[in-house]
């Protein structure tokens, strides 16, 4: 594993992320942007299945209008990560926090899948309703946990990983 992740971080692009004067300052603006795109965005989406926000308009509504944004948005934060990791790939690879944000993620998407494939099966009888049901309220909630965690495991990253020597 060590011998890949060496290779990674020798590739043209690890060093640019690494070594240029600006190639990490501008793939983290970038990457923070993609997470506002992302994140931010699809919290809207979060907060209504929660019934805490836009209760007056239709759970698959607000998907409809989110969705597109909060996917480019992943997009930009997925790869824009994913050139940051290859610049430190020794050291994210040996970081806890890594581990622990590569781990939200992943729960993101079983939360996203679980919700898209059980929960929402039954929309059409709570769709409009202002407070959706115990388990579409807990998509939400755990939806907003888990990428928490991703934003602060990516700033503990930050602060113990990059820019050491």
């Amino acid at each position: 594993m060590s011998t890949f992740l060496l290779t990674l971080e020798n590739t043209a692009l690890g060093t640019l992320i690494r070594e240029s004067l600006y190639g990490f300052q501008i793939v983290v603006g970038i990457h923070i942007l993609g997470l506002v795109f992302s994140v931010g965005i699809f919290l809207w989406f979060d907060l209504r299945l929660l019934g805490w926000t836009l209760g007056s308009a239709a759970v698959s509504r607000v998907y409809r209008q989110v969705i597109p944004w909060a996917t480019c948005g992943f997009l930009v934060m997925f790869l824009s990560g994913a050139m940051l990791s290859t610049g430190f790939a020794t050291r994210a690879y040996g970081s806890p926090y890594f581990s622990i944000k590569i781990a939200a993620i992943v729960l993101a998407g079983a939360n996203a899948a679980f919700y898209h494939l059980v929960t929402e099966r039954g929309r059409t009888e709570w769709d409009s309703a202002s407070r959706p049901p115990a388990a579409a309220r807990a998509a939400g909630m755990i939806s907003i946990l888990l990428w928490a965690t991703v934003i602060v495991c990516g700033r503990l990253m930050a602060y113990t990983m990059y820019g050491m020597s």
